[in-house]
């Protein structure tokens, strides 16, 4: 069916269609946060949540998170909080302190996301809107496929997720980049351009100016796509393989003495690919901790390669082989 009015621009048309699929789940009455930069990707996001809200009985709202790392941005956040008034938005600004660790670009993101998480509790909202579009799963899935993480980094990001009780949801990763700067321009918004968006010290930056630019021209256009569908087909997998370890791990798994225990015959029998998983799963919900493959492959061979060798020291974590059991415990 044709989505579009006579006389709708078709990408407003793509981005009102996008948010209001993603807000078809969420009750009357319950209150949506769009986080506002004031670029093409979340402005557009933004008008169009100011549309399709009223029209599903939702009180809609902005945050633009002032980080605070360039001059100017101040005046920025506040000129991006008077276009989402305009829009019909209540709208707030944020300033926030951005710490070191992880790197500038991990350090903002943290930031910036407990500023949301705070803002939303203050708003009492149901659900945050994020402006993350197919270009950004592209990139995302570029840049995870360059750490060398594995599957889960390559699943890029979800269309919903939960962030302390919250609901995160990005409505546009199926809308292109150009399409929300399309919307934009065809509603006389008028986008704000982040200087650190063209800045080449941000890996980010240099796969979107860089590598996609080189793959697109060199292996065909729809590079983007197959990216993003890639990210898609990983997530449905990784869901059936989270399924499959929470049936299997009720049965191979005992509180142990300050941690907690495995059956090493169970996790032979499993293929590989399940084995490895269990042993992350078991670290990550035990010790809130993340293994690499080299660590996981480490204590893999506790099970498939026992000759008595003594403990594995792992972040938060120790594991060792205890007769037929493979324990975990804290460090």
């Amino acid at each position: 069916m044709d989505e579009r009015r006579p006389g709708l621009a078709p990408a407003v048309a793509e981005v009102r269609l996008a948010v209001r699929r993603a807000l078809a789940s969420l009750e009357p009455g319950a209150t949506v946060l769009v986080a506002l930069s004031g670029g093409a990707d979340s402005l557009a996001l933004a008008a169009a949540t100011a549309f399709e809200a009223s029209k599903l009985g939702l009180r809609a709202a902005s945050v633009t998170v002032d980080h605070g790392l360039q001059d100017g941005s101040t005046d920025a956040a506040a000129a991006a909080a008077a276009k989402a008034r305009a829009l019909g938005l209540d709208a707030v600004v944020t300033r926030v302190e951005v710490g070191a660790s992880g790197g500038p670009e991990a350090a903002a993101r943290d930031a910036r996301y407990r500023a949301l998480r705070d803002a939303a509790r203050d708003a009492g909202a149901a659900a945050i809107l994020l402006g993350h579009t197919l270009d950004d799963q592209a990139e995302t899935v570029l840049l995870g496929l360059a750490r060398g993480a594995g599957a889960a980094s390559l699943q890029g990001m979800a269309e919903a997720a939960e962030l302390d009780g919250v609901a995160l949801l990005r409505p546009l990763l199926g809308v292109r980049r150009s399409t929300t700067r399309a919307a934009c321009a065809a509603e006389g918004l008028q986008p704000w351009d982040d200087p650190q968006n063209a800045d080449r010290r941000f890996a980010r930056v240099r796969v979107r100016e860089r590598v996609l630019p080189v793959l697109e021209a060199d292996l065909g256009p729809g590079i983007a796509e197959a990216l993003a569908r890639t990210a898609a087909q990983l997530r449905e997998d990784a869901e059936a393989f989270d399924e499959m370890i929470e049936e299997t791990i009720e049965d191979i798994v005992e509180h142990a003495e300050a941690g907690i225990s495995v059956s090493a015959p169970a996790l032979a029998a499993n293929p590989a690919a399940l084995r490895h998983r269990i042993i992350r799963h078991v670290v990550a919900s035990e010790f809130h901790e993340s293994l690499t493959r080299s660590q996981t492959l480490e204590v893999a061979r506790l099970v498939t390669d026992w000759s008595g060798q003594g403990p594995i020291d792992l972040p938060g974590c120790r594991a060792r082989r205890v007769g037929g059991r493979i324990e975990f415990t804290a460090r």
